[in-house]
């Protein structure tokens, strides 16, 4: 045995259309399992659609895809039910756990993971922007899921919460290791948090570099090799700004 991970998810020369409208070209990616990658790229040129194909809500046009483990998908706009405490959202993610007591057992201690002790009765409007995506990670993170998927889970959040919630991120992933496969336009947050970066090119989206960042997590955003990472994006996209952010994705 080489000792080497397991291919996790495999997108094999996929392409995929809506209606005349070509998304993907001919794409080809692989993700290890506990890899971290980050698909980045320009507005509108596929990158939520790759993250339904790999999720099976979507089904490629041409091409192959192979998810090996249950996926779970986190999204821009928190998915919480407005009308369940911070308890029941995240029990949901154990429904399938027969055993009560499990169950219980182990909504604790994804509370105690996501630093919400004391909140378990409170609702989603209770709880600021960012607490309401740690709710969301842990109810993803419930289970026996192999791969997380989040697709831009932090845009929405100001850019001091959005920091906040990528050492969250990188401490609970810590905790709790999983696949995972992040779109966002952000690429700052792509460098501070991706093992990989994965940058596509317009649509119809083929993968234009990829980039390896090797720096441990957490990274601080001024750590040297996401300002490379950061710079080197940029400069492959031309974009001559030197901001983190992606402004036009």
């Amino acid at each position: 045995m080489s000792g080497e991970p397991a291919v996790r998810l495999q997108v094999d020369r996929v392409s995929h259309s809506y209606g005349q409208l070509e998304v993907l070209r001919n794409l080809s990616l692989e993700v290890l399992d506990g890899e971290f990658v980050a698909v980045v790229g320009p507005s509108g040129c596929g990158k939520t659609t790759l993250l339904n194909l790999l999720s099976r809500f979507d089904r490629p046009s041409a091409g192959l895809i192979e998810v090996n483990g249950q996926t779970r998908t986190v999204y821009q706009k928190d998915g919480l039910f407005p009308w369940q405490t911070v308890w029941e959202n995240i029990a949901l993610g154990l429904r399938r756990t027969k055993d009560k007591k499990e169950q219980e057992r182990q909504v604790k201690e994804l509370i105690s993971l996501i630093r919400l002790e004391g909140f378990e009765n409170s609702y989603p409007y209770q709880l600021s922007g960012g607490m309401r995506q740690r709710v969301e990670l842990a109810r993803a993170l419930a289970g026996t899921s192999e791969v997380l998927l989040l697709d831009e889970p932090f845009s929405a959040l100001d850019y001091l919460t959005r920091l906040r919630m990528r050492l969250e991120l990188a401490r609970i992933l810590k905790e709790r290791p999983r696949t995972v496969v992040l779109v966002t336009h952000d690429i700052e947050e792509a460098a501070q948090l991706a093992d990989r970066i994965i940058v596509l090119s317009e649509a119809p989206a083929q993968i234009r570099f990829e980039l390896s960042i090797t720096a441990i997590r957490p990274r601080d955003p001024t750590h040297e090799e996401v300002v490379r990472a950061v710079h080197r994006v940029l400069t492959e996209l031309g974009v001559e700004s030197g901001s983190g952010e992606y402004a036009n994705a």
